[in-house]
């Protein structure tokens, strides 16, 4: 039986006892990581994902971690002032054991899953390294600090009349008029010809007020 799986960008196929070098990978050697990213599984019932093989993984044993070749790059401009460069690149890689091939059971096992170093954070590769128990727990303190910054807004708006019932006015206006403080069919009905006009100029509306007959309207909604 062989897979097809993709990691660091690249597709491998592979079966068990290969040895494979990829992109980096977050682990140790000596530590078992699982692939959860199948294209293909091949051999007597073959799968084909779509794009990926539900609950298909490869487990592999991480071997060492490694650099690759030495690559040399040289630019040269050819201008007025002309310039070179040469530079040199080793791309840092992870050589790992295939240990096995799960068709099916990925998602109940409690081995790792492999992830790139180049494709996370590093606060996300030290807690994959169970090193990072803190930073893990600052993501939930921002979410908690924000829903109770949206929670006074809920409840600021949660008793207000639907003004969209008025002639004209759609959910972008009513948060307008939500923001002047306006949000009952009883204030409208109540306004003045100052406060329609202080309204008309503060909104923008160019005398839309009267010409929609909101406070007639209003008259009539507060009725219920």
């Amino acid at each position: 039986m062989f897979a097809v799986i993709k990691t660091g960008g690249k597709q491998y196929r592979v079966q068990s006892g290969d040895m494979l070098r990829v992109e980096r990978i977050a682990a140790d050697a000596g530590e078992k990581v699982q692939f959860n990213d199948v294209l293909m599984l091949g051999g007597d019932s073959p799968k084909v994902g779509a794009p990926l093989v539900e609950d298909a993984g490869v487990q592999a044993e991480v071997v060492d971690q490694i650099k690759g070749e030495k690559v040399i790059h040289f630019v040269k401009r050819r201008r007025k002032h002309s310039s070179k460069r040469t530079k040199g690149h080793r791309q840092k890689l992870t050589l790992v054991k295939i240990t096995d091939i799960l068709a099916s059971g990925a998602g109940k096992s409690d081995v790792k899953q492999a992830i790139g170093t180049g494709s996370v954070s590093a606060a996300a590769v030290s807690a994959i390294k169970g090193k990072s128990d803190a930073t893990a727990a600052k993501p939930a303190k921002t979410k908690k600090a924000a829903a109770s910054k949206a929670a006074p807004k809920a409840e600021a708006t949660a008793g207000a009349d639907d003004l969209k019932a008025l002639s004209g006015v759609g959910p972008a206006l009513e948060k307008k008029l939500h923001a002047a403080g306006v949000t009952s069919f009883e204030q409208i009905a109540g306004w003045s010809q100052d406060e329609i006009d202080a309204m008309n100029e503060k909104l923008s509306f160019k005398g839309r007020i009267e010409r929609e007959g909101w406070v007639e309207q209003a008259k009539e909604l507060s009725k219920g």
